[in-house]
C-alpha cells in the first residue's frame, strides 16, 4: 500500500466485509474472535506485505479473504488443541453463505477441502473464500472476479456441494 491517503479506503473495505463474514456472522457474542479482531488480525497481515502490488479492490479482497481464512483456521486450530481434541463450538452460519446448512463448520476440514479444490478450480475457490470468509454477496463476487453473477450462482452451488461432500468424506475418516 502507498501512504496513509490510500489506507482508508482499503480499511474500511476489509472492515465493512470482515463485519459480515459468514463464519462470524450469526456467532455468540463471547466468542473469543470478534469481527473486529479479525479484521485487525487481517489489516496487520495485509499492510505488512512489503512486495505486494495491489493491482486492485478486487486483488486486495481476495488477498483479505485468503489472509481472514487463515486467522480463522489458525484460530480453530489453538482453540481445538486448548481443548484437548474436543469438538469445535457450534456455530449458526447464515444459511445463504454457508457450504453447510445442517451441521457446525469445520474449519480445519473446510480449509483442507478448499486447498484441493483450488487444485481443481482456482476460481471456484475463490468464490468460497470471497463468500465464505469475506461475506460478500453474489454481485460483489461477480464484480470482483469479473465474471457474470449468473456463473457466481451456478460455480457457489457446485462448490458448496463439493465441500459439503469433502467435509463428511473428512469427518468419517477422523
Amino acid at each position: 500500500m502507498q501512504p496513509r491517503t490510500r489506507a482508508c479506503s482499503p480499511w474500511s473495505t476489509l472492515s465493512s466485509a470482515g463485519g459480515r463474514a459468514a463464519y462470524l456472522e450469526n456467532e455468540r457474542s463471547d466468542h473469543t474472535l470478534q469481527p473486529t479482531a479479525l479484521v485487525n488480525e487481517a489489516w496487520l497481515r495485509l499492510i505488512d506485505q512489503k512486495r505486494v502490488e495491489w493491482k486492485s479492490q478486487g486483488h486486495f479482497m481476495a488477498v483479505a479473504a485468503q489472509a481472514m481464512r487463515r486467522i480463522l483456521v489458525d484460530h480453530a486450530r489453538r482453540k481445538k488443541s486448548d481443548k484437548r481434541g474436543g469438538d469445535l463450538d457450534r456455530v449458526e452460519l447464515h444459511p445463504d453463505i454457508t457450504p453447510f446448512e445442517d451441521e457446525p463448520p469445520d474449519l480445519i476440514a473446510i480449509d483442507r477441502g478448499l486447498d484441493e479444490l483450488r487444485e481443481q478450480s482456482e476460481r471456484m475457490a475463490k468464490i468460497v473464500e470471497l463468500r465464505f470468509f469475506a461475506g460478500l454477496q453474489m454481485e460483489a463476487v461477480a464484480q470482483l472476479l469479473d465474471i457474470s453473477k449468473s456463473t457466481v450462482d451456478r460455480e457457489w452451488r457446485v462448490a458448496r456441494a463439493w465441500l459439503r461432500n469433502f467435509v463428511k468424506k473428512y469427518r468419517e475418516e477422523e
